[in-house]
C-alpha cells in the first residue's frame, strides 16, 4: 500500500467518526454556510496579485515536521497581502492541520482552498460550513465518476473546484464542473518531485480551465518559467513554511516578483 492509499483509508474512518459527531443538517446552520464564496478565479486573474496560492502546512508525510508551532492567523494575514489565495491543510493525522486552522484563517478577505483528501460528500458540506471557498479533488484517489459527482456537489454549494492531476492519464478526470486544473509536481504515491511534470502537461489542459502548478516551486525563476508556459497560479507552501518566520520568507519572495512578465 502506497502513502496515498494509506491516507485515504485513514480518512474514511476519520470522516465516519466526524459524521457521528456533527450531522450535515447541523453544518448547514453554521454561519459560514450561508456566506457567498470568494472567487479564486477572479483573484488569479487580478494582475495586481502575485498568482501565488500560499499554503499553511505544519508537516507532511514526506518531510515530517515543517513548522508545527506556526500561528495560522499571523502567517495567513501576511500571505493575504499579496497572495491570490490561501491554501489551508485540514488533515490532522498526516499534515498536522485542522478544521479550526481554516476557520481561524477565515479572518482574511481572500479565497481559501480547503486542502484535504476529499472522499465523501460530508466533507463538502463541512468545507462550506467552515468558510472554504475552493475545494481540492485529487484525481489519483478518485474515479472519473466520483470526480464529476463531487465537483457537481461543490458547485451546488457555491464552491469552486481545483482538480489535481500528476500524469496524462488523469486528464480524463477533467469535467465541466472543474474550475482549475492543478498539476502536482509531487507524485502522491512516491512523493518524488519533478517540475517537468507541469511543463509536460500544460498544453493538454483545456484553455477554459485555469492551470495551477503545485509543489517544487522554490524560486522566482521557476515561476517565470511556469508563467511563460501558461500557468496562472502557483501553489507554494513548504518553501515558506520551513522558514522560522514564514511571513518574512513570503515577503522576501514577493519582492522579486515584479521581474515576472505580465501574461503568458
Amino acid at each position: 500500500m502506497n502513502i496515498l492509499d494509506t491516507i485515504v483509508e485513514y480518512k474514511k474512518e476519520e470522516v465516519k467518526s466526524q459524521k457521528s459527531k456533527v450531522k450535515i443538517d447541523q453544518l448547514t446552520n453554521y454561519s459560514g454556510f450561508s456566506k457567498e464564496s470568494l472567487s479564486l478565479r477572479k483573484f488569479l486573474l487580478n494582475e495586481s496579485r502575485t498568482g501565488i496560492i500560499a499554503e499553511f502546512k505544519r508537516k507532511s508525510p514526506s518531510k515530517g515536521d515543517i513548522n508545527c508551532n506556526a500561528d495560522v492567523v499571523k502567517v495567513t494575514n501576511a500571505y493575504a497581502k499579496d497572495a491570490s489565495g490561501l491554501s489551508v491543510l485540514t488533515d490532522e493525522n498526516f499534515f498536522g492541520g485542522s478544521v479550526n486552522d481554516l476557520m481561524q484563517a477565515r479572518v482574511n478577505i481572500i479565497p481559501i482552498l480547503r486542502k484535504d483528501f476529499m472522499i465523501d460528500e460530508y466533507q463538502f458540506y463541512e468545507a462550506k460550513a467552515i468558510g472554504a471557498d475552493v475545494i481540492l479533488l485529487i484525481a489519483a484517489c478518485l474515479t472519473i465518476q466520483q470526480t464529476k459527482e463531487f465537483a457537481s456537489l461543490a458547485k451546488q454549494l457555491g464552491l469552486e473546484v481545483l482538480l489535481e492531476i500528476h500524469d496524462e492519464e488523469e486528464l480524463e478526470h477533467i469535467c465541466d464542473e472543474v474550475d482549475f486544473v492543478g498539476v502536482n509536481n509531487r507524485n502522491l504515491k512516491t512523493f518524488e518531485v519533478n517540475i517537468n511534470t507541469s511543463l509536460n502537461l500544460i498544453n493538454k489542459i483545456p484553455k477554459d480551465k485555469l492551470a495551477i502548478a503545485e509543489s517544487g516551486i522554490s524560486n522566482v525563476d521557476t515561476i517565470i518559467t511556469l508563467k511563460q508556459a501558461g500557468f496562472k497560479g502557483f501553489l507554494i507552501g513548504e518553501n515558506f513554511m520551513k522558514q522560522q518566520n514564514p511571513a518574512i520568507a513570503f515577503a522576501e519572495f514577493v519582492k522579486e516578483l515584479p521581474q515576472i512578465p505580465k501574461g503568458a
